[in-house]
This record gives C-alpha cells, sequence and structure tokens, in this order.
C-alpha cells in the first residue's frame, strides 16, 4: 500500500477529485482524507510524476519532504479545528487539540511550523478565521455578534481589531464593498 502526501486539501470536494483523479489512473483507492491517499500497491516512478503532474494542474501538490509533511499536515488540522471551533460549545485549547491530533508535543510542533512558514500557528489560524468571518460577512446572514461567538472571540470588539490588523480594513469598510472584497480559499492562506 503507498500513501500519497498531498498539499492544498482543505474541503470534501477536494478529497473527491483527489480519490477521482487516483481511480482515474486505474488505482485502487483505499482511502482519501485531508492531506493524505491511500492506494493498493506501489507507483513506480512514470505513474508517481503522472499523479503528481495531474494533481498540480487540480491545485494540488504531493509532498516528499517529511517537514513539508508535517507542516501540512498541521494546516490540515487547523482547518479541522476551525470547524471543532463552530461546533463545540467547550472546545479544546488550540496546542492541547494539535498534539493530540499529531502525537507530538505543541512546542515542537510550533518550532517546526514557524521555520518552514514564517508564522506562528497562531499567526496562520488567525488567518484561517478571519478568512471565514469574510465567507461569513459576505453571506449576510449572521451578525458581527454572532460570528464573533461561533469562532470563540471574547468581544466583538476583540475581532474588529484582529480583523483591521489582518486585513488592514474596517469590517464595516468590508461590508461596504462585498461585491469586490477579496477572499482567500482557505488552501491560499499563506
Amino acid at each position: 500500500m503507498a500513501t500519497l502526501k498531498i498539499k492544498n486539501m482543505v474541503c470534501d470536494r477536494c478529497v473527491s477529485s483527489v480519490r477521482n483523479l487516483l481511480q482515474d489512473f486505474g488505482h485502487d483507492v483505499k482511502s482519501v482524507e485531508l492531506g493524505k491517499a491511500e492506494i493498493d500497491g506501489d507507483l513506480e516512478e512514470d505513474q508517481y510524476q503522472a499523479v503528481a503532474q495531474r494533481l498540480q494542474q487540480r491545485g494540488f501538490e504531493l509532498i516528499t519532504e517529511t517537514s513539508d509533511a508535517l507542516i501540512e499536515s498541521i494546516k490540515t488540522q487547523l482547518i479541522k479545528y476551525l470547524a471543532v471551533l463552530v461546533e463545540e460549545e467547550d472546545p479544546p485549547k488550540l496546542s492541547s487539540y494539535l498534539s493530540e491530533k499529531l502525537h507530538r508535543n505543541y512546542s515542537y510542533l510550533s518550532s517546526r511550523f514557524s521555520s518552514g512558514t514564517d508564522l506562528t500557528i497562531e499567526q496562520y489560524f488567525i488567518q484561517l478565521k478571519i478568512e471565514r468571518v469574510k465567507e461569513w460577512l459576505t453571506y449576510q446572514e449572521m451578525t458581527l455578534s454572532e460570528i464573533a461567538w461561533k469562532l470563540n472571540y471574547s468581544s466583538v470588539q476583540y475581532l474588529s481589531n484582529q480583523f483591521k490588523k489582518v486585513t488592514g480594513e474596517t469590517v464595516s469598510t468590508f461590508r461596504s464593498h462585498l461585491d469586490t472584497s477579496h477572499r482567500q480559499s482557505l488552501d491560499q492562506v499563506t
């Protein structure tokens, strides 16, 4: 069985896309989840390169370096933690969640992430949260208070300050030009 580590998988559509791509190549796909796919058998070098090229055409990337794989695993878990944060009333602390999911000490994870991305885990997670705020503001279905509560901010003011710090504009300014505002997909957050 071969395990492929894949960068930029952030949603169920990504999982489906990768599964379909591997099946199109004739591989017996055992499982696909965010950041990883398992197929029966091994890939020859030419098959590996062909899969890598097709994945890249769809916005994904095969990971070969161990440090890159760890960073991508952290990013994947942060996206999953964002969902936990929204869904659970009393979510675990970010550091505890990552340590449990990745079976590593948080300080080790933090050090590896920072050296590979020039961001701390917390800075990256804040960027993910702000992209989610932009998404929800675009839908115009929730108030800023509801968004702050769902994302576990201590206050609307704290969310507003963080939004301005990350985006360079106030929430009001963002709302005033929703038609032309720029959002990133979660896999584009750097």
